[in-house]
């Protein structure tokens, strides 16, 4: 077990832009946060949601280890790892800190230009910006309700 991944906790809502060639530059401080765990490879994939998940290397391994251990004799499991490693691909922070996006995911996100970076526990969301300002918009007036179905469940 990686005890550097447990201390990786990841924090910040960050606007970028692609560049014409596709490429994503990470923000300072951002950067920051992953410098001090030196990690410049990553893992690109498909969020849950209509976003790319931007995972470092660590994180996508520990994930990949929980995966590998479905029941892959089960239809629904193999289904599952099929579309969850489908797009899956590395990349790595070059010398100016951008990452090359693919085109398959970047249609998959809806993503051409302005987009949103959300980085939380050890992993990275990456929004088209205006569907996470829709989002966000969407925002449920009834929070301290879900926050205590959720959290509550903890104590």
């Amino acid at each position: 077990m990686d005890h550097s991944l447990t201390m990786l906790q990841l924090l910040g809502e960050y606007e970028c832009r692609l560049d014409e060639k596709g490429r994503l530059k990470l923000p300072a401080p951002l950067i920051k946060q992953l410098a001090d765990k030196q990690l410049r490879n990553f893992v690109l994939n498909r969020g849950f949601e209509p976003c790319l998940m931007l995972y470092p290397e660590p994180t996508w391994q520990q994930i990949s280890q929980e995966i590998n251990q479905l029941n892959q004799y089960s239809k629904q499991n193999r289904d599952f790892i099929r579309y969850f490693y489908r797009g899956a691909s590395p990349v790595e922070a070059d010398a100016m800190d951008r990452i090359l996006v693919n085109k398959r995911l970047l249609e998959y996100a809806e993503i051409q230009k302005d987009l949103v970076l959300f980085a939380y526990d050890s992993k990275i969301e990456i929004w088209a910006k205006e569907k996470y300002e829709k989002l966000l918009n969407q925002e449920p007036s009834d929070f301290s309700d879900l926050a205590e179905l959720v959290l509550g469940k903890n104590k």
